[in-house]
């Protein structure tokens, strides 16, 4: 499981850019309702780790917009970031 953004603006973040595999998890920070973007080969991944973390605090998490393929995905962030 990776976290690709923390505490985030979705409407900035939750595009097709994303990779295909990267889902929206919501869950409360201090009583506010935070967002992380996180990927994983399977979804139960990122429910496990959100769930030791936040317990009750964990509200949902539901697949994002993205749409490019994780293999793909995962050339470009190299390229841009390296």
């Amino acid at each position: 499981m990776r976290i690709l953004h923390e505490n985030c603006d979705l409407e900035k973040v939750n595009n097709t850019s994303l990779p295909n595999n990267a889902y929206i998890v919501t869950y409360l920070l201090e009583g506010s309702e935070t967002y992380d973007i996180a990927m994983a080969a399977k979804q139960v991944e990122i429910f496990d780790d959100y769930y030791d973390k936040y317990k009750k605090d964990l509200i949902c998490i539901h697949q994002s917009k993205g749409t490019i393929s994780p293999k793909l995905w995962k050339g470009i962030t190299e390229k841009k970031d390296g």
